[in-house]
């Protein structure tokens, strides 16, 4: 459906943002790392606890909250997957940041996951595990890696995934339930989200 110009109204209840995909189709130059001495880890048929627990920490801030509503069995076939890979940012030996790497499209990567927890926003681990998604991703025969973003995240998610060397391709608005309303989500969460009842 294509949105008409101009105004549309957002039900009560309801929350709504703007989507942008991004994508690369050849490896970046490499960008140096930040100082700092965190580690990555693979995560490898990841529990759905520390998964939750992990994803929670890293996005509930920014509304990521698909996961969490998944029933067991669906996340459980989708963390999974042979053609799925996980990955953990570990700072002090505390997971600190989630990377999920899909593969499931023959010549392509979607980052479908990526973020730090709040205590690391700022510190530069963000831009140490792009570098890190890079080098795994193009260490394959692809030729293509994208992402999306959206108006829930962080303010500088999208300029931070082009310094990166993605370029946007297609924009979306995506709507739904408000997480804050159902105990999904906290209520104090995500306040850059006005709530309406």
């Amino acid at each position: 459906m294509i949105e008409p110009d101009g105004y549309s109204d957002i039900a009560a209840g309801k929350i709504a943002a703007v989507v942008t995909h991004l994508e690369m189709t050849e490896r970046p130059a490499p960008r140096s790392d930040p100082a700092g001495a965190w580690s990555l880890r693979r995560v490898e048929m990841p529990p759905l606890d520390w998964f939750r627990d992990l994803y929670r920490r890293v996005g509930e801030e920014w509304l990521w909250f698909s996961r969490t509503q998944m029933p067991d069995a669906e996340l459980a076939a989708r963390l999974h997957s042979p053609q799925l890979e996980v990955y953990a940012l570990v700072d002090n030996g505390r997971d600190e940041g989630l990377l999920e790497l899909n593969f499931r499209e023959a010549g392509a990567c979607e980052i479908g996951m990526f973020g730090v927890t709040a205590k690391l926003v700022g510190s530069g681990a963000g831009r140490w595990l792009m570098n890190r998604a890079l080098e795994l991703t193009w260490s394959r025969p692809i030729n293509r890696v994208w992402l999306h973003t959206c108006t829930f995240d962080h303010p500088h998610a999208l300029a931070f995934y082009q310094r990166s060397g993605f370029r946007p391709f297609r924009r979306q608005i995506v709507s739904g339930d408000d997480p804050r309303l159902d105990g999904t989500a906290p209520r104090d969460v995500a306040r850059h989200v006005p709530v309406i009842e």
